[in-house]
């Protein structure tokens, strides 16, 4: 892959229009991308959605709600069985991919060569070379904390040191969009802060960032944009404080299977309740106080209700209330 011009500026980043794509018994997976729903599977359908140019935009979704699919379809590994992609403002291709840095969910690097190999090999790929290519390199691991492991074999490095070089993998060639899948999967506090520290730096110089999460506090704080995705559809998209409007403070997760109707509309009238939810077992509520208001739900249940969970409201709770399940649902297709 050589190096190419940059594409014409445009205010999207990306964008898709009806895009549709299903997975079958033929559709052999890639290294890092999802295989399908069981061999089969409509990981897309009709999904519509703009990114932003220059946003850090989040992609929330339990596994199984298409983002992984989309962030294949947006780079060219895949192509979608209907509807329109633009990333870039043009259509994806080997040039454009010149534009774009993928970090996969799964690690894919060569345990055998050394970081500085790897780097070098990357940017070869790029069309890159000479002194330019060698400062680049000596940049990127200062910049990620491994210029001291420069020559030290990947097979050698903690999980999030190899994490922070694919990252410095990634930002090698500059791209001005960054596509991003569950980048945090497994780090400690410390190696996350530090892969955000150098992400949030490559998205002031200017990259577009593009991230496929179902962590809801890495989306609420890092990301200016958040699409809520469920079977492969735009459920609802906005800034984070968006998305929260109208939530109370606290969260109040109860599993009732057996909670009657007129009980919950009940509940729903109560002072200090915000909105609720009913999606069999589950019943969702914010409230003012959670310290008021489950005494007397007990007091009010007398019995059914076979657990509890409270917590501080937080996106989880305005994906349930829009989408009627869990981001803790899993799927096969992230």
């Amino acid at each position: 892959m050589t190096a190419t011009a940059a594409p014409p500026a445009t205010d999207l980043a990306a964008q898709v229009q009806r895009l549709s794509f299903a997975y079958d018994a033929r559709t052999a997976p890639s290294a890092g991308l999802p295989a399908g729903r069981h061999g089969s599977g409509q990981a897309l359908d009709g999904l519509t959605l703009d990114v932003p140019s220059g946003a850090v935009f989040g992609l929330l979704g339990p596994n199984g709600s298409g983002k992984s699919t989309l962030l294949s379809l947006l780079v060219g590994l895949r192509q979608p069985s209907a509807g329109e992609v633009r990333v870039l403002g043009q259509p994806p291709s080997a040039a454009i991919r010149a534009r774009i840095g993928l970090l996969f969910q799964e690690t894919s690097l060569d345990p055998l060569m050394t970081l500085r190999e790897t780097l070098w090999l990357h940017g070869r790929l790029y069309g890159l070379g000479g002194h330019t290519l060698r400062t680049t390199i000596a940049q990127l691991l200062e910049s990620v904390g491994l210029a001291d492991r420069a020559d030290s074999l990947v097979s050698t490095l903690s999980g999030g040191m190899k994490r922070r070089l694919e990252l410095a993998r990634v930002l090698l060639p500059s791209p001005q969009l960054i596509l991003l899948d569950e980048p945090t999967s497994g780090l400690d506090p410390d190696a996350e802060a530090a892969l955000w520290a150098r992400l949030h730096e490559a998205n002031q110089t200017g990259a577009t960032i593009i991230l496929a999460t179902n962590n809801v506090h890495e989306a609420d704080k890092h990301c200016q944009q958040v699409a809520f995705i469920h079977r492969g559809r735009l459920a609802a998209q906005g800034t984070p404080a968006q998305l929260k409007a109208g939530l109370k403070r606290d969260a109040v997760w109860v599993e009732w299977p057996d909670l009657p109707p007129a009980l919950a509309d009940e509940i729903a009238a109560w002072e200090g309740v915000g909105k609720l939810t009913w999606a069999h077992p589950t019943l969702h509520v914010t409230v003012d106080a959670a310290s008021a208001f489950v005494p007397r739900l007990f007091q009010a249940a007398e019995d059914g209700i076979r657990a509890i969970r409270i917590r501080e409201s937080t996106l989880e709770d305005a994906y349930f209330d829009i989408v009627g399940v869990s981001l803790s649902d899993q799927g096969v297709d992230g």
